[in-house]
């Protein structure tokens, strides 16, 4: 129970700060200084975008990082998630969680891709734009949905990582494999409670 994982803890918890935190500013202050300063559609799109494609390569680095911690702790805890009751339980909602996140990630930085594309004054990107046709204003509504979703899902990972947290405390280790113990003794095989003993007289006939 003493074990330390450092290293595995930092790579988990500074990957998803900085998920969820970049996440969270890019949709109230980068969306809403691109809104106010943008000067119409393709402004905002453009300095959003443009944004958005600068913090890429940190978040998927972030991302990286939160993904290799949050793999080694539970291979370090495997045997929690098999004898703690509720662990295995909290385990799957954040596996769910984390992929929900990553999907809304991916399908975010497509969008922002486009949109980038569809509102550049630079003729390559007009060229690439005109292979893949975007309406912008409704692609910054499905982004917009998208940027809220992505800070969403990560702040209920750090809810989820708060509980796991919790059911490393010693006593809710113990307790919680008590009753995993004792939920599994309900399915075990009940022995018999008499014996039946055969006569020494039927043994010697």
């Amino acid at each position: 129970m003493s074990e330390r994982n450092t290293v595995l803890r930092s790579l988990h918890d500074v990957g998803l700060a900085a998920w969820f935190g970049g996440s969270l500013m890019g949709a109230v202050g980068l969306n809403g200084a691109a809104r106010t300063e943008g000067g119409g559609e393709r402004g905002t799109a453009r300095i959003a975008a443009s944004g958005w494609e600068k913090w890429s390569p940190v978040n998927a680095a972030a991302i990286g990082c939160h993904l290799i911690g949050t793999s080694g702790l539970l291979a370090v805890n495997a045997h929690r998630v098999a004898l703690q009751q509720g662990v295995a339980t909290s385990t799957l909602a954040k596996t769910v969680l984390t992929g929900a996140a990553l999907a809304a990630t991916a399908y975010s930085g497509v969008l922002g891709r486009k949109i980038r594309l569809a509102s550049s004054d630079r003729p390559e990107d007009a060229q690439k734009a005109a292979g893949h046709p975007v309406d912008i204003a409704t692609a910054q509504r499905h982004l917009a949905c998208m940027q809220w979703l992505v800070p969403a899902l990560t702040g209920g990972l750090v809810i989820l990582n708060a509980l796991h947290g919790e059911q490393q405390r010693p006593a809710q280790q113990v307790h919680g494999m008590w009753q995993r113990a004792r939920s599994l003794g309900q399915y075990a095989p009940s022995l018999p409670t008499h014996v039946p003993v055969t006569p020494h007289w039927a043994l010697t006939h």
